[in-house]
Protein backbone atom coordinates (compact mmCIF):
# COMPACT_ATOMS: atom_id res chain seq x y z
CA UNK A 1 0.00 0.00 0.00
CA UNK A 2 0.68 3.50 -0.77
CA UNK A 3 0.90 6.45 1.68
CA UNK A 4 0.75 10.04 0.62
CA UNK A 5 2.81 12.33 2.09
CA UNK A 6 1.03 15.02 3.80
CA UNK A 7 1.12 18.48 2.04
CA UNK A 8 3.47 20.51 4.48
CA UNK A 9 3.32 24.23 2.31
CA UNK A 10 0.96 25.67 4.47
CA UNK A 11 3.42 24.85 7.75
CA UNK A 12 6.27 25.58 6.42
CA UNK A 13 5.12 28.77 5.12
CA UNK A 14 4.05 30.10 8.40
CA UNK A 15 5.30 32.91 9.87
CA UNK A 16 6.88 32.83 13.46
CA UNK A 17 7.78 35.11 16.42
CA UNK A 18 9.73 34.42 19.32
CA UNK A 19 9.10 36.19 22.43
CA UNK A 20 11.94 35.41 24.34
CA UNK A 21 14.57 34.43 22.20
CA UNK A 22 17.87 34.50 24.03
CA UNK A 23 16.36 31.92 26.76
CA UNK A 24 17.19 28.07 26.93
CA UNK A 25 13.57 27.47 24.78
CA UNK A 26 13.77 30.52 22.81
CA UNK A 27 17.83 29.20 21.30
CA UNK A 28 16.25 25.70 20.72
CA UNK A 29 13.12 27.16 18.89
CA UNK A 30 15.31 29.04 16.65
CA UNK A 31 17.55 25.48 16.23
CA UNK A 32 14.63 23.72 15.15
CA UNK A 33 13.74 26.68 12.90
CA UNK A 34 17.28 26.20 10.96
CA UNK A 35 16.66 22.48 11.12
CA UNK A 36 13.47 22.86 9.23
CA UNK A 37 15.28 25.56 6.88
CA UNK A 38 18.03 22.76 5.98
CA UNK A 39 15.24 20.14 5.72
CA UNK A 40 12.33 21.93 3.96
CA UNK A 41 14.05 25.34 2.48
CA UNK A 42 15.52 28.48 3.45
CA UNK A 43 11.70 30.09 3.26
CA UNK A 44 10.67 27.45 5.92
CA UNK A 45 9.25 29.07 9.22
CA UNK A 46 10.00 33.27 8.56
CA UNK A 47 10.75 35.31 11.75
CA UNK A 48 8.20 38.00 12.39
CA UNK A 49 9.91 39.34 15.53
CA UNK A 50 12.27 38.21 18.06
CA UNK A 51 12.24 40.17 21.58
CA UNK A 52 14.68 39.41 24.69
CA UNK A 53 14.84 40.93 27.65
CA UNK A 54 18.29 41.98 28.16
CA UNK A 55 20.96 39.95 26.10
CA UNK A 56 21.30 41.90 23.44
CA UNK A 57 24.70 40.61 22.13
CA UNK A 58 22.41 37.29 21.54
CA UNK A 59 19.54 38.81 19.92
CA UNK A 60 21.91 40.83 17.35
CA UNK A 61 23.30 37.56 16.58
CA UNK A 62 20.34 35.69 16.29
CA UNK A 63 18.77 38.69 14.22
CA UNK A 64 21.56 38.47 11.60
CA UNK A 65 21.55 35.18 11.06
CA UNK A 66 17.59 34.72 11.04
CA UNK A 67 16.42 37.69 9.83
CA UNK A 68 13.31 38.82 11.20
CA UNK A 69 11.33 42.03 10.56
CA UNK A 70 11.80 43.22 14.13
CA UNK A 71 14.09 43.11 17.10
CA UNK A 72 12.89 44.25 20.41
CA UNK A 73 14.98 44.34 23.51
CA UNK A 74 13.02 45.08 26.52
CA UNK A 75 15.34 46.52 28.85
CA UNK A 76 15.72 50.32 27.30
CA UNK A 77 18.92 50.76 28.66
CA UNK A 78 20.35 48.18 25.71
CA UNK A 79 18.14 49.90 22.91
CA UNK A 80 21.76 51.78 21.80
CA UNK A 81 23.63 48.79 21.90
CA UNK A 82 21.02 46.66 19.69
CA UNK A 83 20.82 49.28 16.95
CA UNK A 84 24.52 49.75 16.79
CA UNK A 85 24.58 45.76 16.58
CA UNK A 86 21.69 45.62 13.99
CA UNK A 87 23.12 49.02 11.84
CA UNK A 88 22.58 48.65 8.35
CA UNK A 89 21.09 45.14 8.75
CA UNK A 90 17.19 46.74 7.46
CA UNK A 91 16.07 44.69 10.81
CA UNK A 92 13.22 47.15 12.42
CA UNK A 93 14.25 47.43 16.32
CA UNK A 94 12.38 48.96 19.68
CA UNK A 95 13.00 48.56 23.04
CA UNK A 96 10.74 48.67 26.36
CA UNK A 97 8.03 46.48 27.73
CA UNK A 98 5.36 48.45 25.43
CA UNK A 99 7.40 46.95 22.20
CA UNK A 100 7.42 43.57 23.46
CA UNK A 101 3.20 43.53 23.27
CA UNK A 102 3.73 44.89 19.64
CA UNK A 103 5.95 42.66 18.78
CA UNK A 104 2.83 39.89 20.23
CA UNK A 105 0.55 41.80 18.13
CA UNK A 106 1.84 41.89 14.96
CA UNK A 107 0.76 39.83 12.26
CA UNK A 108 2.51 35.95 12.46
CA UNK A 109 0.65 32.59 12.86
CA UNK A 110 2.33 30.98 15.32
CA UNK A 111 3.75 32.64 18.71
CA UNK A 112 6.46 31.10 20.64
CA UNK A 113 5.84 32.60 24.08
CA UNK A 114 8.96 31.64 26.26
CA UNK A 115 9.55 34.47 28.43
CA UNK A 116 10.25 33.27 32.07
CA UNK A 117 7.46 34.19 34.85
CA UNK A 118 4.50 36.27 34.96
CA UNK A 119 6.54 38.83 32.60
CA UNK A 120 4.56 36.58 29.68
CA UNK A 121 1.08 36.98 30.91
CA UNK A 122 0.04 40.24 28.91
CA UNK A 123 2.28 39.48 25.70
CA UNK A 124 0.49 36.13 25.37
CA UNK A 125 -3.09 37.47 26.11
CA UNK A 126 -2.28 39.77 23.21
CA UNK A 127 -1.65 37.11 21.40
CA UNK A 128 -4.85 35.01 22.68
CA UNK A 129 -6.85 37.95 21.50
CA UNK A 130 -5.79 38.16 17.94
CA UNK A 131 -6.13 34.49 17.16
CA UNK A 132 -3.10 33.51 16.74
CA UNK A 133 -1.38 29.80 17.63
CA UNK A 134 0.19 29.85 20.34
CA UNK A 135 3.10 27.92 21.04
CA UNK A 136 3.10 28.16 25.33
CA UNK A 137 6.34 27.61 26.84
CA UNK A 138 5.60 29.58 29.83
CA UNK A 139 3.49 28.04 32.49
CA UNK A 140 3.16 30.89 35.18
CA UNK A 141 1.28 32.84 32.82
CA UNK A 142 -1.58 30.50 32.81
CA UNK A 143 -0.88 29.70 36.67
CA UNK A 144 -0.91 33.28 37.42
CA UNK A 145 -3.83 34.73 34.87
CA UNK A 146 -6.17 31.83 36.25
CA UNK A 147 -9.45 32.33 34.62
CA UNK A 148 -8.83 35.17 32.93
CA UNK A 149 -6.27 33.17 30.64
CA UNK A 150 -8.88 30.76 30.32
CA UNK A 151 -11.91 32.90 29.39
CA UNK A 152 -9.73 34.94 27.01
CA UNK A 153 -8.77 31.86 25.18
CA UNK A 154 -12.31 31.04 24.68
CA UNK A 155 -13.46 33.97 23.56
CA UNK A 156 -10.91 34.10 20.91
CA UNK A 157 -10.49 31.60 18.52
CA UNK A 158 -6.93 30.84 19.25
CA UNK A 159 -5.10 27.52 19.64
CA UNK A 160 -2.32 27.00 22.62
CA UNK A 161 -0.25 23.97 22.15
CA UNK A 162 1.82 23.26 25.01
CA UNK A 163 5.63 23.14 24.89
CA UNK A 164 6.16 21.99 28.39
CA UNK A 165 7.07 18.58 28.06
CA UNK A 166 4.59 16.90 30.37
CA UNK A 167 2.25 18.85 28.77
CA UNK A 168 2.59 18.84 25.06
CA UNK A 169 2.74 14.66 26.10
CA UNK A 170 -0.69 15.39 27.55
CA UNK A 171 -1.98 17.07 24.38
CA UNK A 172 -1.11 14.70 21.97
CA UNK A 173 -2.54 11.14 24.00
CA UNK A 174 -5.78 12.94 25.32
CA UNK A 175 -8.47 11.57 23.54
CA UNK A 176 -10.71 15.17 23.72
CA UNK A 177 -13.25 13.64 22.07
CA UNK A 178 -14.01 11.38 24.77
CA UNK A 179 -12.97 13.46 28.15
CA UNK A 180 -15.85 11.49 29.61
CA UNK A 181 -13.71 8.21 29.72
CA UNK A 182 -10.09 10.41 31.13
CA UNK A 183 -9.46 8.98 34.29
CA UNK A 184 -6.57 10.41 35.71
CA UNK A 185 -3.45 12.08 33.41
CA UNK A 186 -0.32 11.99 35.44
CA UNK A 187 2.73 14.18 34.45
CA UNK A 188 6.18 13.20 35.53
CA UNK A 189 8.70 14.70 37.43
CA UNK A 190 12.43 13.71 37.50
CA UNK A 191 12.54 14.27 41.20
CA UNK A 192 15.32 17.29 40.58
CA UNK A 193 19.06 17.01 41.99
CA UNK A 194 18.07 16.75 45.23
CA UNK A 195 15.52 13.81 44.50
CA UNK A 196 17.39 11.59 47.43
CA UNK A 197 19.00 14.03 49.11
CA UNK A 198 17.54 14.02 53.13
CA UNK A 199 15.96 17.36 54.52
CA UNK A 200 18.93 18.15 56.35
CA UNK A 201 20.94 18.17 53.71
CA UNK A 202 19.01 20.45 51.51
CA UNK A 203 18.87 23.12 53.96
CA UNK A 204 22.49 23.69 53.15
CA UNK A 205 21.90 23.09 49.00
CA UNK A 206 23.53 26.55 46.97
CA UNK A 207 22.64 27.81 43.97
CA UNK A 208 24.95 26.13 42.00
CA UNK A 209 23.83 22.44 43.26
CA UNK A 210 20.46 23.74 42.92
CA UNK A 211 20.46 24.47 38.99
CA UNK A 212 22.24 21.57 37.90
CA UNK A 213 19.17 19.45 36.74
CA UNK A 214 20.43 15.88 36.26
CA UNK A 215 18.57 15.63 32.68
CA UNK A 216 17.49 18.65 30.78
CA UNK A 217 19.05 22.43 30.67
CA UNK A 218 17.18 25.06 31.94
CA UNK A 219 17.42 28.60 32.89
CA UNK A 220 18.31 29.35 36.49
CA UNK A 221 14.61 29.88 37.81
CA UNK A 222 13.20 27.01 36.07
CA UNK A 223 15.83 24.74 37.51
CA UNK A 224 15.58 26.09 40.78
CA UNK A 225 11.55 25.09 40.29
CA UNK A 226 13.17 21.54 39.89
CA UNK A 227 15.05 21.31 42.52
CA UNK A 228 11.95 22.72 44.87
CA UNK A 229 8.97 20.52 42.74
CA UNK A 230 7.34 23.83 42.48
CA UNK A 231 8.01 23.18 38.69
CA UNK A 232 5.81 20.13 38.99
CA UNK A 233 2.55 21.87 41.41
CA UNK A 234 2.67 24.83 38.83
CA UNK A 235 2.05 22.03 36.14
CA UNK A 236 -0.73 20.87 37.97
CA UNK A 237 -2.52 24.17 37.48
CA UNK A 238 -1.52 24.57 34.16
CA UNK A 239 -3.20 21.37 33.08
CA UNK A 240 -5.85 22.03 35.17
CA UNK A 241 -6.33 25.45 32.90
CA UNK A 242 -5.39 24.36 29.41
CA UNK A 243 -7.12 20.77 29.78
CA UNK A 244 -10.27 21.47 31.86
CA UNK A 245 -9.47 19.13 34.52
CA UNK A 246 -10.43 19.04 38.08
CA UNK A 247 -7.91 18.16 40.38
CA UNK A 248 -9.27 15.06 41.56
CA UNK A 249 -7.98 13.80 37.88
CA UNK A 250 -4.32 15.02 37.80
CA UNK A 251 -1.84 13.95 39.32
CA UNK A 252 2.42 13.54 40.03
CA UNK A 253 4.88 10.59 39.93
CA UNK A 254 8.46 10.80 39.69
CA UNK A 255 10.14 8.81 37.26
CA UNK A 256 14.38 9.83 37.20
CA UNK A 257 14.89 8.88 33.70
CA UNK A 258 12.53 11.93 32.01
CA UNK A 259 11.62 9.49 29.32
CA UNK A 260 7.98 8.96 29.77
CA UNK A 261 6.72 12.41 30.24
CA UNK A 262 2.56 11.86 31.20
CA UNK A 263 0.61 9.31 31.57
CA UNK A 264 -3.29 9.55 30.97
CA UNK A 265 -5.74 6.79 32.67
CA UNK A 266 -8.93 6.45 31.08
CA UNK A 267 -11.80 4.49 32.64
CA UNK A 268 -11.72 1.20 30.42
CA UNK A 269 -8.67 0.34 32.52
CA UNK A 270 -6.12 1.57 29.34
CA UNK A 271 -3.30 3.86 30.43
CA UNK A 272 -1.49 5.49 27.47
CA UNK A 273 1.90 7.14 27.89
CA UNK A 274 3.81 9.27 25.95
CA UNK A 275 7.82 8.91 25.72
CA UNK A 276 10.89 10.18 23.94
CA UNK A 277 14.57 10.97 25.19
CA UNK A 278 14.36 14.34 27.29
CA UNK A 279 15.04 16.94 24.25
CA UNK A 280 12.75 20.17 24.43
CA UNK A 281 13.18 20.17 20.50
CA UNK A 282 10.74 17.33 20.27
CA UNK A 283 7.63 19.21 21.56
CA UNK A 284 8.85 22.48 19.86
CA UNK A 285 9.00 21.11 16.60
CA UNK A 286 5.60 19.40 17.28
CA UNK A 287 4.16 23.09 18.55
CA UNK A 288 5.59 24.70 15.46
CA UNK A 289 4.28 22.32 12.89
CA UNK A 290 0.72 21.30 14.68
CA UNK A 291 -1.56 19.37 13.17
CA UNK A 292 1.35 18.17 10.88
CA UNK A 293 4.57 16.71 12.26
CA UNK A 294 8.01 17.98 10.51
CA UNK A 295 11.48 16.35 11.17
CA UNK A 296 13.12 17.49 13.97
CA UNK A 297 16.84 17.86 15.27
CA UNK A 298 16.07 16.32 18.82
CA UNK A 299 17.90 13.31 20.15
CA UNK A 300 15.91 9.97 19.42
CA UNK A 301 14.83 7.74 22.37
CA UNK A 302 17.01 3.93 22.23
CA UNK A 303 15.11 2.01 24.80
CA UNK A 304 17.80 -0.46 24.76
CA UNK A 305 20.31 2.19 26.06
CA UNK A 306 17.92 3.61 28.64
CA UNK A 307 17.63 -0.21 30.01
CA UNK A 308 15.00 0.95 32.83
CA UNK A 309 12.26 2.81 33.60
CA UNK A 310 11.81 3.93 37.09
CA UNK A 311 8.51 5.28 39.12
CA UNK A 312 8.27 6.36 42.62
CA UNK A 313 5.66 9.12 44.68
CA UNK A 314 6.65 11.93 45.37
CA UNK A 315 7.79 13.02 49.08
CA UNK A 316 5.54 15.77 49.67
CA UNK A 317 7.50 16.33 53.31
CA UNK A 318 10.92 16.97 51.44
CA UNK A 319 9.02 19.04 49.04
CA UNK A 320 6.50 20.99 50.87
CA UNK A 321 6.59 23.42 47.23
CA UNK A 322 4.60 20.49 45.59
CA UNK A 323 1.89 20.38 48.77
CA UNK A 324 1.69 23.97 48.41
CA UNK A 325 0.73 24.03 44.17
CA UNK A 326 -1.71 21.04 45.14
CA UNK A 327 -3.29 23.04 47.85
CA UNK A 328 -3.72 25.65 45.90
CA UNK A 329 -5.00 23.91 43.41
CA UNK A 330 -7.96 22.57 45.28
CA UNK A 331 -8.61 26.01 46.57
CA UNK A 332 -8.80 27.86 43.30
CA UNK A 333 -9.62 31.76 43.39
CA UNK A 334 -6.22 33.88 42.99
CA UNK A 335 -4.51 31.47 45.22
CA UNK A 336 -2.26 30.35 42.14
CA UNK A 337 -1.82 34.02 41.43
CA UNK A 338 -0.37 34.64 44.65
CA UNK A 339 1.41 30.91 44.82
CA UNK A 340 3.38 31.94 41.44
CA UNK A 341 4.70 35.75 42.32
CA UNK A 342 5.89 34.63 45.37
CA UNK A 343 7.86 31.45 44.59
CA UNK A 344 9.38 34.41 41.87
CA UNK A 345 10.34 36.35 44.25
CA UNK A 346 12.12 33.23 46.39
CA UNK A 347 13.63 31.35 43.94
CA UNK A 348 15.13 34.82 43.23
CA UNK A 349 16.20 35.78 46.94
CA UNK A 350 17.99 32.10 46.81
CA UNK A 351 19.56 32.60 43.70
CA UNK A 352 21.05 36.02 44.85
CA UNK A 353 22.02 33.90 48.38
CA UNK A 354 19.59 35.67 50.47
CA UNK A 355 17.36 33.30 52.10
CA UNK A 356 18.29 29.38 51.97
CA UNK A 357 17.05 26.76 49.56
CA UNK A 358 14.06 25.56 52.03
CA UNK A 359 13.48 28.86 53.00
CA UNK A 360 11.58 29.14 49.68
CA UNK A 361 8.62 26.90 50.58
CA UNK A 362 8.44 29.27 53.77
CA UNK A 363 7.96 32.43 52.07
CA UNK A 364 5.41 31.04 49.67
CA UNK A 365 3.83 29.67 52.43
CA UNK A 366 3.99 32.83 54.76
CA UNK A 367 2.77 35.09 51.61
CA UNK A 368 -0.18 32.79 50.97
CA UNK A 369 -1.32 33.04 54.72
CA UNK A 370 -1.01 36.32 54.99
CA UNK A 371 -3.71 36.38 51.58
CA UNK A 372 -5.98 34.56 53.65
CA UNK A 373 -8.83 35.67 51.56
CA UNK A 374 -7.91 34.49 47.85
CA UNK A 375 -9.09 31.40 47.70
CA UNK A 376 -12.75 33.04 47.53
CA UNK A 377 -11.88 35.35 45.20
CA UNK A 378 -11.64 35.54 40.87
CA UNK A 379 -10.49 38.04 38.81
CA UNK A 380 -12.21 39.72 36.10
CA UNK A 381 -9.12 40.99 33.74
CA UNK A 382 -5.74 41.42 33.51
CA UNK A 383 -5.46 44.38 35.88
CA UNK A 384 -6.83 42.71 38.76
CA UNK A 385 -4.37 39.85 38.14
CA UNK A 386 -1.65 42.38 38.11
CA UNK A 387 -3.00 44.38 41.01
CA UNK A 388 -2.50 40.95 43.43
CA UNK A 389 0.91 39.61 41.54
CA UNK A 390 2.46 42.92 42.60
CA UNK A 391 0.98 42.98 46.14
CA UNK A 392 1.96 39.54 46.72
CA UNK A 393 5.69 40.42 45.34
CA UNK A 394 5.63 42.94 48.00
CA UNK A 395 4.77 40.43 50.86
CA UNK A 396 7.43 37.91 49.95
CA UNK A 397 9.80 40.29 49.22
CA UNK A 398 9.30 42.05 53.20
CA UNK A 399 9.41 38.52 54.26
CA UNK A 400 12.61 37.40 52.71
CA UNK A 401 13.93 40.82 53.85
CA UNK A 402 12.85 39.07 57.30
CA UNK A 403 14.42 35.57 56.83
CA UNK A 404 17.47 36.81 55.35
CA UNK A 405 17.77 39.52 58.63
Amino acid sequence: MEYELPNLEGTLSRKLTVLGSTGSIGVSTLDVVAHTRAHYGQDALRLQALTAQSNFVKLAEQARRFRPELAVIGDVRHYSNLKEALSGSGIEIAAGAEAVKDAAARKSDVVMVAIVGAAALEPALIAVRRSATIALANKECVVAGGDVFRNALDASRATVIPVDSEHNAAFQVLDFAQSHAIERVTLTASGGPFRQWLKERMADATPEQAVAHPNWSMGAKISVDSATLMNKGLELIEAHYLFALPAEKLGVIVHPQSIVHCLVSYTDGSTLAHLSAPDMRTPIAYALAWPNRIASPSARLDLAQAKQLTFEPPDFERFPCLKLANDCLRAGGLTSTILNAANEIAVQAFLDRSIGFLDIARVIDETLSASHNAAGAHASDIEEILAVDNRARDVAGDICRRVAA
